[in-house]
């Protein structure tokens, strides 16, 4: 829920979403965590006001969080057991369809958005798709970090969770953004707890592609991790310079500031 300009990150999560055709939007959240759920809520009295008092711009902008057509459905994930049991929380809600697991604190200034991007890439050659980008040799141990056959579309040949940069694979580190097959699933339930005793996703990737492909994509975009606080500052500073109404001023003032 933290903003960055004037949305917060989990809109801008949905707004990609909704780009690649999402329909049907699953959020898994902790226990006692409420506010993604009130933030997508409707509120009819708070509508009713603003109609009747002409503020027609804010209406708009407050019906437009989810557009009419998308569902959306909140799971409670009782235990925090990792990345790979909140996505198998999911598993009752998405049936056998090939879905998308995006991580809001990943946040990727595309063009077109990342998830289309990956949709597109999917639509090539099938399979599961899983977004990378090549990090500093250095910061392999904060990644889950994969092999590719680069003749064979990216195929990933294996994944590794927070490697040592002496045992990575390489330098292409799996990011927020995947499009994984239903199969997923068996893997997960079946894996057992891994690195920092939770349920990685990594893990049941790596069961997965020793049966089907999955392959590797390198976006173009922008990528800002706001899990961190230089992270979250950049992406402020680059969201703020291209928003419509605060740019210019925005700019001036960090000129100022450097002056």
């Amino acid at each position: 829920m933290l903003p960055i300009v004037d949305k917060p990150l989990i809109q801008y999560a949905v707004e990609e979403a909704l780009d690649a055709g999402v329909t049907k939007l699953i959020f898994i959240t902790g226990a006692t965590k409420r506010a993604i759920a009130d933030h997508f809520d409707s509120d009819s009295e708070l509508e009713r006001a603003l109609k009747n008092s002409g503020k027609d711009s804010i209406l708009e902008q407050i019906q437009d969080i989810v557009p009419k057509g998308v569902t959306c459905i909140y799971i409670r994930q009782g235990e925090p057991l990792g990345l790979g049991h909140a996505v198998l929380c999911a598993r009752p809600a998405v049936g056998d369809e090939p879905f998308y697991v995006h991580l809001a604190d990943d946040l990727i200034d595309g063009e077109p958005p990342c998830l289309t991007q990956m949709a597109a890439e999917y639509g090539r050659h099938g399979g599961s798709v899983v977004a990378v980008e090549t990090v500093p040799t250095e910061d392999t141990s904060s990644y889950g970090i994969v092999a590719v056959d680069a003749d064979n579309d990216n195929r990933m040949t294996q994944i590794v969770e927070k490697p040592s940069p002496d045992k990575a694979p390489s330098n292409l580190a799996v990011v927020g953004r995947y499009l994984l097959d239903s199969a997923i699933f068996d893997k997960l339930e079946n894996i057992g707890k891994g690195a920092g005793g939770e349920i990685q996703l990594t893990d049941g990737i790596a069961e997965l592609l020793k049966e089907q492909p999955v392959h590797a994509f390198e976006f173009k975009g922008d990528r800002y991790d706001c899990g961190s606080k230089i992270g979250y500052l950049k992406a402020t500073v680059a969201y703020g310079l291209n928003h419509s109404e605060t740019g210019d001023e925005f700019r001036a003032h960090l000129q100022d500031l450097l002056c």
